[in-house]
C-alpha cells in the first residue's frame, strides 16, 4: 500500500488557489530562464534560440516559456533567446502584447513588421549557432509549422547557414526539473494517490452495483472538483474468470463493465497540477464472501511486478540511454524467470514527455532515436512495466499485472516520488 494517505477532505486544504498557483508557478519560470535556460544553451552550442507560434498552434514548449497569466500565444509570438558572452541570457518578445516581467518587447509594429525586426535582432548580435524548433524523433520538439519556418527562412537569409535542430536543447529544457519543482512534486504525486485509493474504497464502489464507468467518471468529476485537471481520461478495467484481461491496443465487445467480487480491477489515472504532471496504474481486489485477502497468486503477481520495478531502477545511470537500461534491465528480468514488459517514459511538463523513452509496450527491441537519448540528472519517470502470470485459483488463466508510479532520479539515484503499491487495496 502507498504510504501517507490522507483522505480527500485533507487533500482539498493543500491544493491552492489560482493566483497563488500562478505565484509559484510564475516563480519557477523565472528561476529556470534566468539560470537553467542560459546552462542548457552553453552546454549545447547555441548562441540564440528562437520560438516561433501563432495562436492556438503554438509550439509545444511554448506553454512552458510563458507566464501563468499568457494562456496562449497572442496572433504571433516570437521569442528569441541570446546568449551573451558572459553567459548571462537576453530574453526577447517580438509581439504586439509584449509580456512584461518576463521578456524585454523589441517589436514596434508603427515602425517595421514582425520578421523585419527578427531580421535586424539576428544580425545585431550576429549568433554562431541558431536554434530552430524541428526535429524527427521528438514531437516535443518539433514545433516550428511549415508556414513559421519559411517565413523565419526568409527573414535570416544567410544566417538560415548557422541553424540546426533545437532538439537536444528543447528536451533538456522540458525533462529537468529545478529544486522547488523536485521539492513540490513528491506532494502533487500524492494528491493523485489519495484520489486513487478513495476511488479504490467502498465509498465508491459498490459491488454488485457498481461499473468501472462509473468509477472513471467518478475519479474524472473529483479531480475538476479539485480544481485540477485530468490530462487523460482515466481508465478502469477489470480481470477475472468470466474477464480475461484484454490485449494492449485491442478494443473488445462484449467485456463486462459491472464490478463484482473476486474481480480484479486496474486503473490508469494522470494529473495536472502546478504545471507538472502524475502517471499512475494501480490494482484493487474485490473480496468475496468469506475472504479476507485477494488470492495467494495474486497477492505474488504485485511482488513480482515490485520486482520488476526494482531491476529497472537499479538500470538507472547517467548517461545510459533509454534503450541500454531497456535491454539490461530485460536480460536480468528473463534469468529471474519473469515475463514482463517495460514501457517507461519521461515525465513532467507533459504526461508523456521528453526524454529517453525505455521501451513501448509494443516494442521491446529498443527505440531507435528517442530511446538514444541519455538519461540527465534532476528528471522525472513514470516507471511503466507489467508482467505476466497464471493464476492456479482462476483454472490458471493468465493475468496482467500492470503497475506504474513516479519516480525522480536525482543525486544518480532514483527515488519514488511518493511511495508505490506494494499491497492490492482490498474493496468488501
Amino acid at each position: 500500500m502507498v504510504e501517507g494517505f490522507c483522505g480527500l477532505n485533507s487533500i482539498k486544504n493543500k491544493i491552492l488557489p489560482l493566483k497563488e498557483r500562478a505565484k509559484i508557478v510564475d516563480e519557477w519560470l523565472k528561476e529556470r530562464l534566468d539560470k537553467l535556460l542560459p546552462e542548457l544553451m552553453l552546454k549545447e552550442g547555441f548562441d540564440m534560440w528562437i520560438v516561433d507560434g501563432r495562436e492556438y498552434n503554438e509550439d509545444p514548449v511554448m506553454f512552458s516559456l510563458l507566464p501563468s497569466t499568457m494562456l496562449s500565444a497572442r496572433r504571433r509570438t516570437i521569442l528569441v533567446f541570446a546568449l551573451r558572452r558572459d553567459g548571462s541570457l537576453e530574453k526577447l518578445v517580438l509581439s504586439r502584447y509584449g509580456i512584461e516581467g518576463f521578456y524585454e518587447a523589441v517589436w514596434d509594429p508603427e515602425k517595421e513588421d514582425q520578421f523585419t525586426c527578427l531580421t535586424r535582432i539576428v544580425r545585431e548580435r550576429d549568433p554562431k549557432t541558431i536554434g530552430l524548433n524541428f526535429s524527427e524523433n521528438f514531437q516535443h520538439a518539433d514545433g516550428l509549422t511549415y508556414t513559421e519556418y519559411n517565413l523565419i527562412s526568409r527573414a535570416l537569409g544567410d544566417y538560415m547557414n548557422r541553424v540546426k535542430s533545437a532538439e537536444r536543447l528543447i528536451v533538456q529544457w522540458l525533462e529537468k526539473r529545478i529544486k522547488p519543482e523536485i521539492d513540490v512534486y513528491p506532494g502533487i504525486v500524492g494528491i493523485a494517490h489519495t484520489i486513487i485509493r478513495e476511488a479504490f474504497s467502498n465509498n465508491v464502489i459498490h459491488p454488485g452495483v457498481t461499473t468501472t464507468e462509473d468509477v472513471v467518471w467518478w475519479m474524472r468529476q473529483t479531480i475538476f472538483d479539485l480544481g485540477l485537471e485530468a490530462w487523460f481520461q482515466p481508465t478502469v478495467d477489470i480481470q477475472a474468470p468470466d474477464n480475461p484481461p484484454q490485449n494492449f491496443g485491442v478494443q473488445r465487445g462484449n467485456i463486462r463493465k459491472k464490478i463484482m467480487p473476486g474481480d480484479l480491477l486496474h486503473c490508469d489515472v494522470g494529473i495536472r497540477y502546478l504545471n507538472l504532471c502524475t502517471d499512475t496504474q494501480h490494482n484493487a481486489y474485490i473480496l468475496k464472501i468469506g475472504e479476507t485477502d485477494a488470492p495467494k497468486s495474486i497477492e505474488n503477481a504485485l511482488k513480482t511486478t515490485n520486482r520488476l520495478q526494482d531491476i529497472l531502477l537499479e538500470e538507472f545511470e547517467i548517461g545510459r540511454t533509454g534503450n541500454q537500461i531497456l535491454k539490461s534491465a530485460l536480460e536480468k528480468a528473463c534469468r529471474e524467470g519473469i515475463k514482463g514488459r517495460i514501457y517507461t517514459h519521461p515525465l513532467g511538463f507533459h504526461g508523456h514527455g521528453a526524454g529517453p523513452i525505455i521501451g513501448l509496450w509494443d516494442n521491446q527491441e529498443g527505440i531507435p532515436g528517442r530511446g538514444d537519448y541519455e538519461v540527465i540528472e534532476d528528471t522525472c519517470f513514470s516507471i511503466e512495466l507489467c508482467t505476466y502470470h497464471k493464476i492456479p485459483e482462476w483454472g490458471d488463466m493468465e493475468i496482467r499485472m500492470a503497475l506504474e508510479d513516479d519516480i525522480v532520479f536525482t543525486n544518480g539515484k532514483p527515488y519514488w516520488l511518493h511511495g508505490r503499491q506494494e499491497q492490492l487495496y482490498l474493496i468488501q
